[in-house]
């Protein structure tokens, strides 16, 4: 249920808040502009409440979720709406009428700007504060594999070489027991190694696409574009890097038909956007059973403000990743 909360078919509509936002009061201020230019006189004081909360309910929203440049120009919209409303009712007033009642219904519009802004950031300081409970969790994980688990191993490893120079001439199976028992234990020391590394020290970032994708199989072509001069903060950098090695992996296990793999990065309206589309047919077997792989990476994105979609696209299947930057 989780994969299948994140699957979505490309081609529908994606309706924002914003977006309705932006509509509602583009509307709104037409509906305003023509009564003065038709000469209509007189409005219905109810439908007018009604219209100014949802407008003052909308600029909210939109402040507090949207990216900055859509919340800023959504929300100008709506607030302009608002505090020009009331010129249906008084246009044919006085000046000092009209401008009065303008400035006064403008209030509204920049307490809910305000308001928007200061749940903004309250969403801010949790995304940080999740964002630093996290690298405190795998920081002590770390710390808890290195000074005991390693160290345990570490002493099975000694106690198998001095079984070896020790105990002089074994027989031979018993010297081969102890040289398997050594290459192990080198081995998990170097695993043991690799992954406190890897929990107390921040990935790669956008910078080692090119060698992933290098590094793909040698029956896909992978075309990797990413935005010129795109400079994001090592945090998104490093998210963005793990959502195309997620797909990848997928496309791996899921994709066996798959002859080219797109990648794309850009960055759009404050918001790093990741594309990764593929030929291999859209579905398998294996895809039908699912994982935890898209899940987990959607509650990531979902704890950091951002969102993942995936489905089949076309010939194939396409993941798609907002991080805001």
């Amino acid at each position: 249920m989780a994969r299948l909360a994140v699957v979505k078919r490309y081609g529908e509509a994606r309706v924002t808040v914003a977006g309705v936002a932006g509509v509602a009061g583009a509307l709104s201020l037409a509906v305003t502009l023509a009564h003065p230019l038709a000469g209509w006189a007189g409005v219905n004081a109810a439908a007018l409440v009604v219209e100014v909360s949802v407008l003052l309910v909308l600029t909210v929203l939109t402040v507090r979720r949207s990216p900055a440049r859509q919340a800023a120009c959504c929300a100008a919209l709506t607030g302009s709406a608002v505090a020009l409303i009331l010129l249906r009712a008084v246009w044919q007033g006085p000046p000092p009428l009209v401008l009065g009642a303008c400035a006064a219904w403008a209030l509204g519009a920049v307490a809910a700007t305000g308001v928007g802004l200061y749940l903004r950031r309250l969403d801010d300081n949790r995304r940080r504060a999740i964002a630093e409970a996290t690298r405190a969790q795998r920081l002590g994980l770390a710390r808890d594999l290195h000074d005991f688990v390693a160290h345990d191993v570490n002493g099975m490893l000694v106690q198998a070489q001095a079984a070896q120079v020790v105990a002089g001439s074994l027989p031979e199976p018993v010297a081969d027991a102890l040289r398997r028992i050594e290459d192990a234990g080198q081995r998990a020391l170097a695993s043991l190694d690799r992954t406190v590394h890897a929990l107390g020290e921040r990935g790669p970032g956008i910078e080692g696409l090119a060698r992933l994708a290098d590094a793909f199989s040698p029956g896909v072509r992978v075309e990797l574009a990413v935005e010129p001069g795109l400079a994001a903060r090592h945090e998104v950098s490093s998210l963005a890097y793990r959502v195309v090695t997620e797909a990848l992996t997928n496309v791996r296990r899921h994709a066996p038909r798959a002859t080219s793999v797109v990648v794309e990065v850009r960055e759009e309206g404050g918001v790093l956007r990741v594309r990764v589309a593929d030929d291999g047919g859209g579905s398998s077997p294996s895809t039908r059973i699912g994982g935890f792989g898209l899940a987990g990476l959607a509650d990531l994105l979902e704890a950091r403000g951002g969102r993942l979609t995936a489905g089949p696209h076309g010939g194939g299947w396409q993941l798609d990743a907002e991080i805001p930057a």
